[in-house]
């Protein structure tokens, strides 16, 4: 099978191969899936450049994909065969993910994909989609509430505005240009920020009658962590799943007279539980037909370092995918 591959950490352009490999069988419990589409998370280009330091002779990249069950191995139904999926975790701690013709990996792993949503779209969900629906969960996003969604155009932010909306939740969302503000606007938000143009502090009190938002969720609580005691109120909470650097300036005494909870959440490490009630709300908007897609931009396996680097760079708002 053709597959992208490292053998070593470093820049995408000098690590990054595309060659053949051996197909890979299904074990115990497992499913091989026919890959259609490997999705490219900020993740995994930080991955391959080092932040996951390489143990193995060779890393095939990416958690998500989505594609069709061929082959099952023992212990595994013979009806999931040709079964449409999408695939999560499936390069964590684990050599070989999804940038690839072919992965074999735990049949949980690859959950049902409805017939009218894309495969484009399925290696948009392992770590995007799974985010935000969980990062929502956590904020306890309800009516009556108010959610202040950062970076409202990007791949994970996208589908947390829809996730909030679905359970009633008004949301607030900030982003840096107006085609970025349309994107924001197709999810559902209601009241968008430009962060370049306009005072974000001022604008969020103006628009919750000075209290500030009940939860934040945080795309780089790096650097917007200075930004809390303008937007949140007492008691509020911000839920963390990124950042841009290793330490973050936090407003600590503004945190503690006004008990203020940061809670940090990594989709790589969900309970059990967890994930079931990620993937049961993904599924279920999917079905209602109620959840919109932010395909980005697609490249070819041969171009996988362009796909690389347009992640890196943040060149592109939305989610990018690489056609096998």
């Amino acid at each position: 099978m053709r597959a992208a591959y490292y053998e070593q950490n470093g820049a995408a352009r000098d690590v990054l191969r595309v060659g053949e490999m051996d197909t890979p069988e299904p074990g115990p419990g497992e499913v091989r899936v026919k890959v259609v589409f490997s999705g490219v998370n900020p993740s995994d280009v930080k991955a391959r450049a080092g932040s996951r330091k390489i143990t193995v002779p060779r890393i095939i990249p990416h958690s998500d994909a989505g594609g069709v069950v061929d082959k099952v191995g023992p212990g595994v139904s013979p009806s999931r065969v040709g079964e449409r999926v999408w695939t999560w975790n499936a390069q964590w701690k684990r050599p070989f993910g999804t940038c690839a013709e072919y992965v074999a990996l735990p049949a949980a792993m690859a959950v049902p994909l409805p017939d009218h949503v894309s495969f484009e779209a399925g290696a948009c969900l392992g770590i995007p989609a799974m985010t935000a629906s969980h990062a929502v969960d956590v904020a306890g996003a309800r009516s009556g509430m108010t959610v202040l969604v950062s970076g409202g155009a990007g791949a994970v932010a996208h589908y947390a505005i829809q996730f909030a909306k679905a359970r009633g939740a008004t949301v607030i969302t900030t982003v840096s240009s107006e085609p970025k503000a349309r994107l924001a606007r197709q999810a559902g938000a209601d009241h968008i920020i430009d962060y370049k143009r306009e005072n974000v502090g001022a604008r969020v009190k103006a628009l919750t009658g000075g209290q500030g938002v009940d939860a934040v969720l945080e795309l780089d609580f790096a650097v917007n962590a200075r930004l809390l005691p303008d937007v949140l109120r007492p008691r509020g909470l911000v839920i963390i799943y990124g950042n841009s650097r290793p330490i973050a300036e936090v407003p600590t005494m503004f945190c503690l007279i006004n008990q203020i909870t940061l809670k940090y959440i990594f989709v790589y490490e969900l309970t059990e539980q967890e994930r079931a009630r990620a993937i049961a709300e993904i599924t279920r908007l999917m079905n209602e037909k109620r959840l919109i897609h932010n395909i980005a931009q697609v490249f070819s396996l041969e171009d996988i370092v362009a796909a690389h680097e347009a992640v890196e760079q943040g060149r592109v708002a939305g989610n990018v995918v690489i056609r096998m």
